[in-house]
């Protein structure tokens, strides 16, 4: 939105010509908006303009993966300022905290600022937050993420207001602030990749579930499997079946030759290898089953596939689609993410964002 007048503001908000006049005044104060200039044209004297003051507050978001870290900084209306990719040093949990807080104050220096002016980070990671333990758990992908007090340590060496929350619901939000679930109400992010996890959009709102674990769908059960299992118990039978390590297990088994990484197998099936082919429709049946079972209960009306694997939609949409229509009456509209391996990232700068932005507003209010 570009600069605004008191009573366009008033119009648009249903608010009083005063109580538009007395927040903006208190906004003011507080450096959160100023003067843009006055109206030009029209009948009648011209009228003072607002804008929002872009480097009012300062947000930076960070995606911890198994292999990269990604980072952003973004100013109070969430243009991105500067980013930083950089192969996750995963060898213990300090090694890659203090990766994690050298990379977001570079951000800072890169974007011309100094740390104490970052008003808030989000962290994303694999795993389900547990505020009350300070733990994020199920984090098997990265060693020693799972160890209490994590959460005051990343806190502490980023020296701000930080949340945690996990990759795949915030690569949910990164979809829905820039991505396909822009505007849809009721929607699913299934991301297939290192491991396997959905975010749930309802209502437009993110829905974690009672403690946290709502999405860890890769502990969904499937036929055949031994579910007490110690591996089906530690990363779960979908996860197993449907990541990058179950797609390299099945071309394994169908006799593709090593090397072989999910990346390859898919590289392989574009070029029309028959083996290959066979895999990837192997895991268009496992990804269906995930979408069928998923769509009984909450009925999306959009699934989006992210990740590694979520991404090859040129391969994967149609097997899926059609398997889906096989399998089961509900039948949610499938789509492959256009953010990639951005969505968490754009997630996390936006829930850091939000938080903010309640912070900064807060600040500006005019008391009664």
């Amino acid at each position: 939105m570009g600069p605004i007048s008191r009573a366009q503001i008033a119009r648009e908000t249903a608010l009083s010509k005063p109580t538009v006049s007395q927040a903006l005044a208190g906004l003011e104060l507080a450096g959160l908006v100023h003067e843009a200039g006055r109206s030009k044209g029209g009948k009648g004297p011209t009228a003072i303009l607002y804008e929002l003051n872009h480097r009012a507050g300062w947000v930076v978001g960070i995606d911890v993966g198994r292999d990269w870290v990604r980072a952003a900084i973004a100013d109070v209306t969430g243009e991105f300022v500067a980013r930083r990719d950089e192969r996750a040093r995963v060898k213990s949990a300090p090694t890659l905290i203090t990766q994690i807080g050298a990379i977001a104050h570079g951000l800072a220096a890169d974007a011309g600022i100094r740390w104490r002016q970052v008003t808030f980070a989000t962290v994303g990671s694999p795993g389900v937050f547990e505020p009350e333990r300070g733990q994020v758990a199920l984090a098997y992908s990265l060693p020693g993420w799972g160890r209490e007090g994590l959460v005051e340590m990343v806190q502490a060496e980023l020296g701000t207001k930080t949340a945690f929350e996990n990759d795949v619901n915030l690569a949910a939000l990164g979809e829905q602030w820039h991505g396909l679930g822009k505007g849809v109400g009721n929607f699913v992010y299934l991301h297939l990749g290192t491991g396997v996890g959905m975010g749930l959009v309802l209502d437009g709102e993110l829905f974690r579930g009672s403690t946290g674990a709502a999405g860890e769908v890769g502990y969904m059960p499937l036929a055949g499997t031994d579910l007490k299992d110690p591996t089906s118990r530690r990363r779960g039978p979908l996860d197993a079946a449907a990541s990058a390590a179950g797609v390299v297990a099945a071309a394994r088994k169908l006799g593709m030759s090593p090397p072989l990484t999910a990346k390859r197998v898919f590289n392989a099936a574009r070029a029309g290898d028959a083996k290959a082919r066979r895999v990837v429709r192997i895991e268009a049946g496992r990804i269906a089953l995930a979408v069928a079972a998923v769509a009984s209960v909450v009925d999306p009306e959009l699934v989006i596939l992210g990740g590694g694997i979520g991404g090859n939609g040129d391969l994967l949409l149609d097997p899926v689609q059609r398997e889906l229509r096989s399998i089961s009456p509900f039948r949610p509209r499938v789509e492959a993410s256009v953010l990639r391996e951005e969505a968490t990232l754009h997630g996390s700068v936006f829930m850091a964002l939000q938080a903010a932005q309640d912070q900064l507003f807060a600040r500006g209010k005019v008391p009664a």
